[in-house]
């Protein structure tokens, strides 16, 4: 337990001085647009297509593991929509975003880093793999289904138009996907270039940690609505039985794959739920709420799962 511990507390720790900084200083929120703007165009980029591009590009090719983990998000997706719909009785576009809290675990901030640190090199090739598929399923489900509720009426045309420049356009899907084809092609970048990224790379974790601690200690914490205990439920608990089910059910994986859609299931929602609903105007403070209350209830359930993992007590047959 103490392994794990040493493990697991560096992350947090990240996570509660970030938040602690943000409490005491009070800096405005606009400060963060460069730190994040280094994450998401510069250094998380770095570290995905490190770890594709040095992943034997057989090892990418693994449908029926993107149909499992897939199907896993898909699943707590659905569930957290439908029951914070009764619980809340919110609005079919409220609890589209409350669907997405229940299912999009802070795959890009947290899931990586942590993934290596855990399971080490081999969990490289599945975590570029989940990251790729929830975020193509997440990008395109939610604005179709936004769409439906949107009084302005536009074009499906035009919304399918949005959703692939989404995709498409999103840098950490453009680096893993270079790092795919660097790998399929064996190319290996000059040694300038490789400690570049590898600088890069080593600085990713900790900024995002960091930054995550300052926003949730920016996000005011109001009343708690009905549905976002039950939301967290589905994202901390359910979500990684889903998924350590679908292993059992669609394998066998290798353990270290298996250990790692658990694992990045087991993630807090991510910020980009309370982003996503800000842009959307709705659902807002209840997001913000959830991303808080997740992310410091994932300390108990998401070490309690690197535990089990590290003792060698979630086994795959």
């Amino acid at each position: 337990m103490i392994a794990v511990l040493n493990l697991a507390l560096p992350y947090f720790g990240l996570v509660f001085i970030g938040y602690a900084c943000g409490k005491a200083k009070g800096l405005p929120e606009q400060g963060l647009a460069w730190m994040n703007f280094f994450l998401l165009y510069v250094s998380l980029p770095a570290l995905m297509f490190m770890i594709t591009a040095k992943t034997p590009f057989e090892e990418l090719n693994n449908p029926r593991f993107l149909i499992a983990t897939t199907l896993g998000t898909m699943s707590a997706f659905t569930l957290a929509l439908v029951v914070s719909r009764l619980i809340g009785r919110l609005s079919f576009r409220e609890a589209t975003l409350a669907g997405l809290s229940g299912g999009y675990g802070n795959i890009g901030y947290m899931g990586p880093g942590l993934a290596l640190a855990v399971l080490g090199s081999k969990a490289s090739a599945p975590t570029a793999l989940i990251f790729c598929c929830d975020s193509i399923f997440l990008f395109s489900i939610v604005p179709l289904l936004i769409a439906l509720t949107d009084g302005e009426g536009r074009h499906w045309l035009h919304v399918i138009a949005l959703v692939v420049r989404q995709i498409v356009l999103n840098p950490l899907i453009i680096s893993a996907c270079a790092g795919a084809l660097a790998a399929a092609l064996h190319i290996h970048p000059p040694v300038a270039i490789d400690n570049t990224l590898l600088f890069l790379q080593n600085a990713a974790a900790p900024t995002a940690l960091f930054v995550l601690g300052v926003t949730v200690a920016l996000r005011p914490l109001g009343r708690v609505p009905w549905e976002v205990p039950a939301v967290i439920a589905v994202k901390l608990l359910i979500q990684p039985l889903v998924v350590f089910a679908l292993m059992l059910l669609l394998g066998p994986f290798p353990q270290p794959w298996a250990a790692t859609a658990v694992l990045m299931a087991s993630l807090p929602p991510a910020l980009n739920v309370f982003v996503i609903a800000r842009q959307n105007d709705a659902w807002i403070e209840p997001a913000s709420v959830a991303v808080m209350i997740g992310t410091f209830a994932s300390v108990i359930t998401l070490t309690s799962v690197m535990w089990i993992i590290q003792t060698g007590r979630l086994v795959f047959p």
